[in-house]
């Protein structure tokens, strides 16, 4: 039963959208707001806001055909979606949008939702492009989303491109199941997914005119949205493009090709007028849209209130954004940085190759409101810092490896939490950027720290790094350490098909 379910479950086999009566097919923006008009408060700003009855992705309900073994039940679960499609009695609403623009990994995802749910749809579509198909024309990738299905079930079908959302109305879902095939299809091409954010930095200082390419790997409200936006408060003449904020695919020629072309789904808590202008003024204008936001009757927003939870969002359009670049692929990538959050890490550290094979293993950040909000705040381990893996991860960290040592590219961890257990130093926003731009312009005097065994930022122009002694701010701080490595090689150990290479770099 399980072969032919799978046979069938292929992009092939849903309905054309243009021929089907009780499909609406790429209806306008203005249309998806209308369908959903009985859900939404209207801003203070004209703009939408949602409250959806899930609020984060359904991590432990996933599964996907090539990382998990399938059965029936799940195939049951594809097919459930699909024969939702093609029910007549249903009210469907269908949208085509192109994920990323690089002919390598540009891949035309539809999504059928229904029309009582368009708002999922509206949210979506702001983030990616239009997408034109000819008659007869197939999407590479189908996501059918039925909210008021039991579950919530998320079943995924990567070698054919098929995802079935049954019982969650969280947008995330949506986003999540085209950029986790979008990564999958950079693997099989000899790249490697990544969920990063991206920028090029335009520096004319002494070295000369020239262009850095950043690329940011973190977990969800890590703070990717706000270093790849923020404009390194660098010299006149002299500036940077976000090109992406969430999802890339590192090529092997180099290239970092983006996903998303329209917009970026940013977390609101704690976002901050005076840290991010940039991001607050998308936020508050009328081409957002909010999801979970505190929204009163009258319209009055409180980013900073968590009535909804602390996954409270907002889509925001890239035309709202002055740092955002034209292009949303990087060129070429310079310098790879590791999000963390873990107290026993400094504010700054240069990797080696292997080192940084072992911190993309390792993956070290804290848990998120979008990720198990039942775990928000507690330390977490994800390979890559990314929930979307398909296949192997010990394979995934091999070809890492590969990339970066052939690319020569440069990797850190940088600290956006706090530096210390004991009497610990908070790395503020500030600290960060002025740490960034001195990566970026080579101006960083680094030196092997006896404590840590990293190599450390000594001095860095306009930072006190003594603030950020690790050692000095944790209680018995070489016991902590010692326990901390033991625990890492633990974990990577599981990874079967891991290199023992980047398992003896563990730091």
């Amino acid at each position: 039963m399980a072969t032919d379910a799978r046979r069938q479950l292929s992009v092939a086999a849903f309905p054309d959208p243009r021929d089907a009566a009780h499909v609406t097919y790429n209806p306008t923006l203005d249309e998806l707001r209308a369908y959903s008009e009985h859900l939404e408060t209207t801003t203070e700003y004209g703009s939408p806001s949602y409250v959806s009855d899930f609020r984060s992705r359904s991590s432990a309900a996933t599964r996907d055909a090539v990382t998990d073994d399938f059965d029936d039940t799940d195939y049951a679960v594809l097919t459930e979606g699909l024969e939702w499609v093609e029910n007549a009695e249903n009210d469907v609403v269908c949208l085509d949008r192109r994920v990323g623009r690089n002919e390598a990994t540009s891949f035309v995802c539809r999504l059928f939702v229904p029309r009582e749910y368009g708002r999922i749809a509206l949210a979506w579509a702001k983030l990616l492009e239009p997408a034109e198909l000819d008659a007869g024309e197939e999407p590479d990738f189908v996501t059918v989303q039925v909210p008021d299905a039991d579950g919530p079930r998320i079943r995924v079908l990567p070698e054919e491109g098929v995802t079935s959302v049954l019982g969650s109305d969280y947008t995330g879902e949506a986003k999540k199941s085209f950029l986790r095939l979008f990564m999958f299809r950079a693997k099989q091409q000899g790249g490697l997914g990544l969920h990063a954010g991206s920028k090029r930095v335009h520096l004319d200082d002494e070295e000369g005119e020239r262009a850095v390419g950043q690329v940011f790997l973190g977990l969800s409200g890590t703070g990717k949205s706000t270093l790849t936006s923020h404009g390194l408060w660098l010299d006149e003449g002299e500036s940077t493009e976000m090109l992406q904020d969430d999802v890339c695919a590192l090529l092997p020629d180099g290239t970092v090709t983006g996903s998303e072309g329209g917009g970026l789904y940013i977390k609101t808590i704690g976002l901050e007028e005076s840290e991010q202008p940039e991001l607050y003024g998308a936020a508050t204008a009328s081409s957002a849209v909010l999801e979970n936001v505190a929204v009163d009757a009258d319209g009055t927003v409180h980013f900073d209130e968590p009535r909804h939870g602390k996954n409270a969002r907002a889509i925001v359009s890239r035309d709202e954004l002055d740092s955002a670049g034209d292009d949303i692929d990087l060129d070429t990538v310079d310098q790879l940085f590791f999000i963390t959050r873990n107290p026993l890490m400094p504010a700054a550290a240069k990797l080696s190759n292997r080192q940084a094979a072992a911190a993309f293993m390792l993956g070290e950040s804290i848990e998120t409101s979008a990720g198990d909000p039942s775990r928000a705040g507690e330390s977490i381990r994800v390979v890559g810092t990314n929930p979307f893996i398909v296949g192997s991860k010990g394979e995934e960290g091999n070809r890492f490896r590969e990339l970066i040592a052939g690319l020569g590219i440069d990797c850190y961890v940088i600290n956006t939490g706090s530096v210390g257990t004991a009497d610990p130093a908070n790395v503020g926003v500030a600290d960060t950027v002025t740490l960034l731009e001195a990566i970026a312009r080579g101006t960083v005097e680094w030196t092997t720290d006896e404590a840590s065994g990293l190599r450390i930022p000594e001095r860095v122009p306009g930072l006190d790094v003594s603030r950020f002694d690790l050692a000095g701010r944790s209680t018995d701080y070489a016991a902590a350490r010692d326990a901390l490595r033991e625990e890492r090689v633990d974990y990577l150990e599981q990874f079967e098909m891991l290199d023992e290479e980047i398992l003896d770099a563990v730091y």
